[in-house]
């Protein structure tokens, strides 16, 4: 029988390891680190031979993950938060969070739901001063120097760190009056006889819609005579029985409990998971931390 096994590595070679994923070279992580970039490639070929398999291909030009890497990579944050919250609970590391934080977000999301979430945060801790910035385009949150992004839709960025504040789906609906005009469809190939109000927000492709029943995913091409980059002219529109309306559940719903609108093709929805995003670890910053946490358990209310 094989005795050998893999030595578990160290904490700080882990903590490394991150550190030249998030700053994309080993100059970087060794200026962040306050060591050399020979003691930074030294933690990283330790690391590499205690787990006996290369993590990094490296060039002059850039770093990229191996496949074994990859999975490093989740594993290392996973272990490294564990022991932080450990040390944390241990230590009282938890302290009342204090200083800048700056937050971004969708327009609409970050009006209708991030506004007032962060209103309650700041009368939860007077000590700590936040910015919120609302865009309608792809926020690079390193480069544009923001500490989080609350972003809806599941196409987060491989070199951020997320975590899922909730589960969210958009659907099809429409008011009881233009279908009654113009009838109801009843597949998603009847929409191409139907005038539906097209979004163009950030980086999602105009005119074709994602859609899911049960486990097959199906790529409709949709049009009308009005579009737009702001979700509220849209519904505005939706209610002014302009056209059919692909839209968060969260939006709809009351209109949907009072019978302004009416929900179409009930099988198909469109996946709107709603995420924290950020580029260093929670336990690095308690009002980071301090603020995801908050986030999670306000949105809880939009679950019911």
């Amino acid at each position: 029988m094989n005795t050998h096994r893999i030595e578990s590595p160290l904490p700080e070679d882990l903590r490394v390891f991150l550190t030249v994923i998030r700053k994309a070279s080993f100059a970087g992580a060794a200026d962040e680190l306050g060591q050399s970039p020979a003691y930074v490639s030294k933690r990283i070929r330790i690391l590499e031979e205690t787990l006996r398999t290369r993590l990094l291909h490296r060039t002059t030009r850039r770093i990229a993950l191996t496949e074994a890497g990859e999975r490093t990579q989740r594993w290392a944050i996973r272990i490294l938060d564990d022991l932080d919250d450990f040390v944390g609970e241990l230590t009282d590391a938890r302290k009342a969070p204090r200083g800048m934080l700056h937050l971004c977000s969708s327009f609409g999301f970050g009006r209708n739901h991030m506004a007032p979430a962060i209103a309650e945060l700041s009368s939860l801790y007077p000590d700590l001063e936040v910015r919120l910035d609302v865009f309608d385009r792809v926020v690079d949150i390193i480069a544009e120097g923001f500490d989080l992004e609350i972003r809806v839709g599941d196409d987060i960025p491989g070199q951020h760190i997320s975590r899922k504040l909730l589960d969210n789906h958009r659907v099809l609906c429409a008011t009881p009056e233009y279908l009654a005009r113009r009838g109801t469809p009843q597949t998603l190939k009847d929409l191409a006889e139907h005038d539906c109000l097209v979004l163009k927000e950030r980086n999602n492709p105009f005119g074709i819609w994602h859609l899911k029943n049960g486990g097959r995913e199906e790529a409709v091409r949709v049009s009308g005579p009005l579009s737009s980059n702001n979700g509220e002219i849209v519904l505005q529109w939706a209610l002014g029985s302009k056209g059919i309306l692909l839209r968060s559940l969260w939006d709809v719903r009351p209109l949907l409990a009072q019978g302004k609108l009416v929900q179409v093709l009930h099988d198909y929805t469109q996946s709107a998971n709603v995420w924290a995003v950020y580029p260093t670890r929670l336990s690095d910053s308690a009002k980071l931390r301090v603020c995801v946490e908050f986030l999670e358990n306000y949105l809880r209310q939009y679950s019911a």
